[in-house]
């Protein structure tokens, strides 16, 4: 399974790093053969939030299939005005079995038309932004994560940490979601 996080300039580190731990932290702890992986655009030195400075693994030219699909969140705008990048997360998001939103990640699956009258959440700070912005979308406030078939969206920065580990609970077992849990020294919120 190959699990990929959607990163940009300006997204929130933990946004992408959170996810990645849990993911590559449960690979670790089951044995399987889930490929872990942060992609952009490039394949330059993409500079998070804070000045942190994080090398992809990919770009859109190199990137593989990918079976889960994560799109991050943080100072989002700029990618909101790339068609290259809204295009991409369009047609990336058709050809994975899941979607997954962490923060105002959520901004760029609905700009890419991703979700559309689905439900979603995104930080607690951008709550009315994103209803403004896509008035369709029902937007879920007082919640770590909303799922809809295929999509997952998750609201503020630690809150994708407990999506990350809901989606290991269906991606493989709730025990091995306690376990990761567990070898993080995360106390897990298990209810969205």
């Amino acid at each position: 399974m190959n699990i990929g996080i959607y990163i940009y300039d300006d997204a929130e580190v933990l946004d992408f790093s959170g996810p990645f731990e849990v993911f590559s932290t449960a690979k670790r702890l089951a044995n399987n053969d889930w490929n872990v992986f942060l992609f952009a655009e490039k394949s330059n030195l993409v500079k998070a939030r804070g000045g942190f400075e994080v090398k992809p693994h990919f770009s859109f030219e190199t990137v593989p299939n990918i079976d889960l699909l994560i799109v991050v969140g943080g100072v989002h705008t700029e990618e909101l005005r790339k068609p290259n990048v809204i295009n991409w997360i369009k047609q990336y998001a058709a050809e994975s079995k899941i979607v997954a939103s962490v923060c105002t990640g959520a901004f760029l699956l609905a700009k890419a038309g991703v979700t559309v009258d689905h439900s979603v959440t995104t930080h607690w700070e951008d709550i009315a932004d994103l209803r403004r912005e896509f008035p369709e979308l029902d937007v879920q406030e007082n919640v770590r994560w909303v799922k809809q078939g295929n999509l997952v969206a998750s609201a503020g920065i630690s809150a994708g940490i407990d999506m990350s580990l809901f989606l290991v609970s269906e991606l493989a077992s709730t025990d091995l979601a306690v376990k990761t849990a567990r070898q993080m020294d995360y106390d897990w919120q298990k209810t969205a």
